[in-house]
């Protein structure tokens, strides 16, 4: 696939926890807009009233469930955001930039949870009515060091306080599920400052850094 964000209406922004992925879909939407393009910002779990309301039960500390559960409620949020902001953005022509999607999944779930990749993938199919975002960029990064950029004074969620193994494996789910999407994947590293990040990022879709404009190869 060209690396021409025209191309790229859907993009997909995930990693371990502290990568730094919101900062970085918020600056690449923020690069997108000044050159021009509608963009819309959005996250999973959530993006939606119902993903929300879902995303408070995910996270809850008091609560414990399944892999197999926690991959139903990801998928019921995503069904949602995807009926709700995600096609429709899509269709009047715009982008769409979203902080953790299908990707998040196959890693926490799929992978680091043990429900395998093969059920994730048919409960996401379900889900996501076959859409696949255009570029997924993982933002990967050690997850000790992802920690150590967590703010103390943030609570950690229900996910975030699982072990150490089960962070490893997250990011080995991640890197797995980057390979098989091929062409529609790039892994950047996160270990550096935000804006060596973005630039990298913006050089896998092709973007000009110093104005924003795409670069015609």
């Amino acid at each position: 696939m060209q690396a021409n964000p025209l191309l790229y209406k859907f993009i997909v922004l995930d990693g371990v926890e502290g990568c730094g992925k919101s900062t970085q879909a918020k600056l690449l939407a923020q690069c997108l807009q000044q050159s021009g393009k509608q963009v819309t910002l959005t996250h999973e779990p959530g993006g939606t009233a119902v993903g929300e309301a879902i995303r408070a039960v995910l996270l809850d500390t008091d609560l414990e469930m399944s892999a197999l559960t926690e991959a139903f409620l990801f998928c019921a949020s995503r069904a949602q955001h995807m009926q709700e902001v995600i096609e429709p953005t899509l269709a009047a022509g715009n982008i769409v930039v979203c902080d953790r999607f299908s990707s998040a999944t196959a890693a926490y779930q799929g992978y680091a949870g043990d429900l395998g990749l093969e059920l994730f993938k048919q409960l996401d199919e379900v889900a996501t009515g076959g859409r696949r975002p255009d570029m997924t960029i993982i933002l990967d990064l050690e997850p000790a060091r992802g920690r150590e950029r967590k703010q103390p004074a943030i609570q950690s969620d229900r996910i975030e306080r699982k072990d150490d193994e089960y962070h490893r494996r997250v990011r080995e789910g991640f890197l797995e599920y980057a390979r098989q999407l091929g062409p529609r994947a790039a892994i950047v590293n996160a270990d550096d400052s935000p804006q060596r990040i973005h630039q990298a990022i913006l050089k896998v879709l092709g973007i000009d850094s110093q104005v924003g404009r795409v670069q015609h190869k």
